[in-house]
């Protein structure tokens, strides 16, 4: 049996100046993004199309969900296996590239630093984040590679 999950999300433009979309010059990307339960999430363009950059762009979240996504996989796969890991911090990029039609990534690189509490845990540590891209929900939706750059080191307690 498959089972379905919904997940519902407004996103709402703010940024009508006053004449709406009158001119491509005179409306604001600024939009923001909610559901239940969350605060929400202030969105815009990117900056080189015309939009705030002190706002989330929808490429920065797709990215962001990319590696919240494999965290949250390796982190489970890691716990089972007996990996205990005390940091994970990744530095996930993502490329565009722009077509004349509108764009598409071409990639996206996650580079995580995990640490592992044990020297005997690095190679576990290691193979298991082929397990969790596998298992990530969001890489397994993209139509563009999905690479995994993992650095692992150990700080014994």
């Amino acid at each position: 049996m498959t089972r379905e999950h919904t997940y519902p999300v407004v996103v709402t433009w703010t940024g009508n100046k006053g004449t709406g979309t009158s001119g491509y010059r005179d409306y604001g990307r600024e939009h923001e993004l909610t559901t239940e339960g969350p605060p929400a999430i202030a969105g815009s363009s990117d900056p080189a199309f015309r939009g705030d950059p002190t706002r989330w762009n929808p490429e920065q979240l797709l990215v962001g969900a990319l590696s919240q996504c494999h965290m949250l996989s390796y982190l489970h796969k890691c716990a089972v296996a007996g990996v205990v890991v005390t940091e994970y911090v990744d530095n996930a990029v993502g490329t565009m590239a722009e077509t004349a039609v509108g764009g598409h990534f071409t990639e996206a690189v996650l580079r995580p630093s995990i640490t592992v509490t044990s020297p005997d845990m690095v190679d576990a540590a290691t193979e298991l984040h082929e397990d969790a891209h596998k298992a990530c929900f969001i890489a397994s939706s993209v139509n563009f590679p999905v690479r995994v750059e993992p650095t692992i080191r150990v700080v014994e307690p």
